[in-house]
């Protein structure tokens, strides 16, 4: 007997953009992987399978959720009534994770505007998760082959990114990463820790983080078994990680490391939240209103962060 396939719940994203579309696309890629089931509204869905111009050999199991097409609908545009159909789908997916009903969800992307119009507090999806874990927090993990990125903090401007890199934060994420990466398969993870400063801060020439922070930091870990090296140059570390070295980075802020993944492979990167207690993967982009509804979306991402939330439910991670 063959074991059964997990159930990955998908949502559909903001109905305006691109979600629908790469979706339909990727469906033919995932379903001998596993038994995909669907989150948002049956139009939103019947319309990227028109957009995308493919037909299904399996209907997918579709949770159409009760969200009318708002009346203004238009590809490309922010709607409050899409963001009302995406919200939706996220809490309806999270709550199947919650039961047991799915064994992960993987996210389609939303929009920030249309959510913030449909009267979300939430910036994004991570956020609106831990909300409806009642976790305090969650953290950002991009991974693309070859390399894997967690994040110390995502959403905040450079300067409140750079107040966050203290030695208690930068030990939390360690541990979390950690923890996170032995329950999804690899036991003994090697984990490199960014500098924050040029050169790595050149013995506290060029700032004094890696000395008071950083450091201290990584000794913590270290004592309590994780393995942990650095701060290390982040001109340099990625490409050490790239080249084996390590099993993933931790980036001190949004940019440091999504720039490192996106010029290493953008369209097979995804994303993965660490923290919550179920298990969350998506694309790694954003709805890209500007080609919304044309039929010219690339689905790789889609069916990479499938392929992601699959290794993950099975707990295969390498």
């Amino acid at each position: 007997m063959t074991a059964a396939l997990p159930r990955i719940g998908i949502t559909l994203g903001d109905p305006a953009g691109i979600g629908p579309e790469i979706l339909a696309k990727a469906l033919s890629a995932i379903q001998a992987r596993c038994q995909p089931v669907i989150f948002g509204p049956r139009w939103a869905f019947d319309d990227g399978i028109r957009v995308a111009d493919v037909s299904l050999a399996d209907d997918p199991e579709l949770v159409a959720l009760d969200c009318e097409r708002p009346l203004d609908f238009a590809f490309g545009q922010v709607s409050a009534g899409n963001g009302e159909a995406a919200i939706a789908a996220v809490h309806a997916a999270a709550r199947a994770c919650q039961t047991g009903d799915v064994d992960a969800m993987m996210t389609c992307p939303l929009n920030k505007e249309a959510i913030h119009a449909a009267g979300s507090e939430h910036i994004g999806h991570q956020e609106m998760l831990a909300a409806i874990a009642g976790i305090p927090s969650a953290a950002t993990m991009l991974m693309t082959p070859g390399l894997r990125v967690v994040h110390l903090s995502t959403h905040k401007s450079l300067g409140h990114a750079v107040e966050f890199v203290t030695s208690a934060n930068v030990f939390a994420k360690l541990q979390l990463t950690h923890d996170s990466f032995v329950a999804w398969g690899l036991k003994s993870p090697r984990i490199a820790v960014s500098a924050l400063n040029p050169h790595g801060g050149e013995g506290g020439l060029l700032g004094r983080e890696e000395i008071e922070e950083l450091h201290p930091a990584v000794l913590s870990a270290q004592e309590v078994g994780i393995d942990a090296t650095g701060p290390l140059p982040a001109d340099s570390v990625f490409t050490r990680a790239i080249d084996g070295e390590f099993d993933v980075v931790l980036a001190l802020y949004h940019d440091q490391g999504h720039i490192a993944i996106k010029v290493h492979n953008l369209h097979e990167s995804v994303s993965a939240t660490l923290g919550l207690p179920f298990i969350r993967t998506s694309v790694d982009h954003g709805t890209a209103y500007d080609i919304a509804g044309q039929g010219i979306a690339n689905p790789r991402s889609t069916v990479a962060a499938i392929d992601a939330a699959i290794t993950l439910a099975n707990g295969e991670l390498q």
